[in-house]
């Protein structure tokens, strides 16, 4: 059956998956100019190897599926899950680390399921996580922010090469020397050992609002969010319902027992809160679709991060709440998507 078309020119939709990733990608250049700031070149070098991995197994893939491949390598969704799946790991990882968790975000996370638009998980997590249960060890060794007083050199670049590609530090340096616990891993050490929140938090790590350097991260994503919100590439509320799912029940357990549980305003600037909230939960693929909806799902990623931070067995729960609530997107949906017009049931 054909169906007629009307005579051109045709409207254009002003927004493209292209134009979409590449704004999303500038959103995130203040927060990798603060991260490389307080942790040096190494994030830069991560970037690379994983675009260039990306882009490679993403041409793999769409090769093999007998795919074109310009158009959709063009379209900057590989280039965003690198960047995001590199920001979330330390800065001198090995090289093999960055590269097989891209990989396996693109061809596993992504392509298994049918490429972009089709994918049920979000793919930079799934690497992540991946990577996380696999190689725990490698994901504990972040650099000592270069503000606290404790960091006894600046790495050079070629210093930085050796440390990712050949996993060789200066003679005069070992890891234990220049790597620390992040600020969310030190608070749950402290408690752990007897100490109270305040005795926890008095190390030179930490800062005014979180530990040093990464309060400053987390405000450079969120001015970069709230760029993508001004520009209405996101909506408001999952970033908004998902810090609220941090915020709210930390608040509660702060003002019942202050010396044990961390306040609100610590734990939306550590860790990935508030990239989680910008730029991870909000990838339209996996996340809900309703309004009432996406503040469900925000929600709930926000409160399974908290409970998993306060009593699970990992640090930070950011991403094993997105895939999680990913997982019941099926479910959110059948219940907050608004009925069909004239359907009676």
């Amino acid at each position: 059956m054909s169906l007629p078309t009307s005579q051109p020119p045709h409207s254009v939709a002003p927004n493209s998956v292209a134009r979409v990733m590449g704004i999303v990608l500038i959103a995130l250049i203040p927060a990798i100019v603060v991260h490389i700031v307080f942790f040096g070149i190494g994030l830069a070098v991560q970037l690379t190897l994983a675009i260039a991995t990306a882009l490679i197994t993403e041409a793999i893939a769409l090769h093999l599926r007998r795919q074109p491949v310009r158009p959709f390598l063009s379209d900057g969704s590989a280039l965003i899950t690198a960047v995001l799946l590199a920001f979330c790991l330390p800065p001198l990882a090995p090289w093999w680390l960055v590269v097989s968790g891209t990989a396996f975000a693109i061809l596993l996370a992504k392509h298994l399921y049918g490429g972009l638009g089709s994918n049920p998980f979000n793919p930079a997590m799934v690497g992540y996580v991946v990577l996380l249960v696999s190689f725990p060890q490698h994901l504990t060794r972040w650099l000592t922010p270069e503000a606290s007083g404790l960091h006894p050199v600046d790495l050079s670049f070629v210093q930085t090469l050796h440390a990712i590609f050949i996993g060789q530090l200066p003679p005069e340096l070992t890891w234990d020397a220049i790597t620390s616990p992040t600020p969310l891993d030190a608070v749950r050490t402290g408690l752990k050992m007897g100490l109270t929140l305040q005795e926890a938090q008095a190390a030179p790590t930490f800062g005014g609002l979180g530990g040093r350097g990464w309060e400053w991260i987390n405000l450079a994503v969120l001015a970069g969010g709230i760029w993508l919100l001004a520009l209405k590439i996101v909506r408001w509320h999952i970033p908004v319902a998902l810090l609220a799912g941090l915020a709210i029940p930390a608040a509660i357990m702060h003002a019942v027992d202050p010396g044990s549980y961390a306040g609100a305003l610590f734990e939306v600037t550590s860790g990935a809160s508030m990239l989680g909230a910008f730029f991870i939960a909000t990838d339209p693929v996996s996340a809900a679709t309703s309004d009432r909806g996406r503040l469900v799902y925000g929600f709930g990623i926000g409160l399974v991060a908290y409970i998993i931070r306060t009593w699970g067995g990992y640090p930070d729960g950011i991403a094993f709440g997105v895939l999680l609530l990913n997982l019941a997107v099926p479910l959110i949906d059948r219940y907050t998507v608004p009925r069909i017009y004239g359907r009676a049931t």
